[in-house]
């Protein structure tokens, strides 16, 4: 009598139940590391580099910054 494909311990079937893979979840303090660094970023562009434009581009081109006063 022939075997079937399920009984041989090279089947699929019998190699799968030993690689059931489950992926992580993302730990809390993962998610509030990044939300720190966001917060950081918007905070850091706001008072930082918004003002620093501003001033560039006055020092780059005065006569369009003075033609708009």
């Amino acid at each position: 009598m022939p075997t079937s494909s399920t009984d041989s311990p090279h089947s699929p079937q019998a190699e799968h139940r030993h690689h059931a893979y489950v992926t992580n979840a993302i730990p809390w303090w993962v998610r509030a590391v990044w939300l720190g660094f966001w917060i950081f970023t918007i905070y850091y562009s706001i008072v930082y580099m918004f003002p620093a434009f501003q001033s560039e581009i006055e020092r780059v081109a005065p006569a369009a910054s003075a033609a708009k006063r």
